[in-house]
């Protein structure tokens, strides 16, 4: 495992995070789960993504179980705040300093820790002042409860507005985490650039496209038993922009090219987002220890201009590269 620092900071990171949106308290149950956490320990990974509205909070409480007995300064521990929880009250959502400060709380009992390594506004919040938001974050920084402050899915303009407004509290941002893949690429026109002039690194979710990138799906087939766009718990739902006969063959082109290097398609895809200077690390989830040993094989890779390009060749015509993709509820979520 490689490693990398996050942000302008003196933080660093392992370039594979292990996610586990989606999974946990979810479609996992917690002894397979924390089985996966095992397998990305043993495979060298030390940071984990986690969010409180991830199962309504129960993820959160799966992986404090699953991490409670490792060494806490040798982990790097990231959760969110944003959407709603709990019984998802009028004030139980957002970005408040209300929600913000009884949140950063209910994470670190369910984590079991007395602090997270980084603590992300999991979208932008339109009904509360940014000023508010960031006195929070400040206060949360010097209370000690988060080392340091991310965002997620946060545009070029509020990246900047935010970024100044931590300088200005004694604080920094370090970090935005976007969605980034072969397929999703909307990041790269406007804020991977502010990110490199404000010193914020790009946390990826989702490199493997929620697993169109491994191939496995095939156009004109059914998708496999057990795969995400099978899931009815909502993976179906996240993975049904790709499910289109010509993205799934465009993504099949992509067969030989990681033949070619001795990869599989998942190790390429993760391996394409790393490419990018500006990214700190990918996150990758996984609902078998197996996946784990596997994707963790990226990490380190180096792919040259040549397969760059074959790559772009096969798929880079068919990419999301809209930047106004990037977006945040315009109201609070219920």
């Amino acid at each position: 495992m490689e490693f990398r620092y996050l942000g302008h900071s003196g933080l660093k990171i392992s370039e594979i995070t292990y996610g586990n949106w989606l999974t946990h308290g979810s479609q996992v149950e917690n002894d397979t789960a924390t089985k996966c956490v095992r397998a990305a320990l043993d495979a060298g990974i030390t940071t984990f993504d986690t969010a409180d509205a991830y199962a309504n909070t129960a993820a959160e409480s799966v992986l404090g179980e699953a991490l409670k007995s490792e060494r806490r300064a040798s982990l790097e521990i990231f959760t969110k705040v944003y959407w709603p929880t709990g019984p998802k009250g009028h004030n139980d959502v957002g970005l408040s300093r209300k929600h913000i400060l009884e949140s950063i709380d209910g994470s670190l009992e369910r984590l079991q820790t007395d602090y997270v390594d980084l603590y992300q506004a999991h979208r932008y919040d339109h009904e509360t002042p940014l000023e508010e938001t960031m006195q929070a974050f400040a206060d949360v920084v010097r209370s000690g409860k988060a080392l340091y402050i991310g965002v997620s899915e946060w545009t070029a303009d509020q990246l900047r507005d935010a970024s100044k407004l931590a300088k200005e509290l004694g604080f920094q941002l370090i970090s935005n985490q976007p969605q980034y893949s072969m397929l999703w690429r909307v990041i790269e026109q406007e804020v991977v650039p502010a990110s490199e002039e404000l010193g914020i690194s790009q946390i990826v979710w989702s490199p493997v496209a929620q697993g169109v990138l491994t191939g496995k799906y095939k156009p004109g087939a059914e998708a496999p038993e057990g795969s995400r766009a099978r899931d009815a718990k909502g993976g179906a739902d996240t993975v049904k922009r790709f499910m289109t006969d010509g993205v799934l063959s465009a993504v099949q082109k992509l067969a030989p090219v990681a033949d070619g290097l001795g990869l599989t398609m998942a190790q390429l895809a993760i391996a394409w987002v790393l490419q990018n200077p500006n990214v700190a690390s990918a996150i990758m989830g996984a609902s078998r220890p197996e996946q784990v040993a596997d994707n963790v094989k990226a990490s380190g890779v180096a792919l040259d201009a040549a397969t760059l390009s074959r790559i772009d060749d096969a798929i880079g015509g068919i990419a999301e590269r809209d930047p106004a993709k990037t977006v945040s509820p315009e109201k609070r979520p219920a």
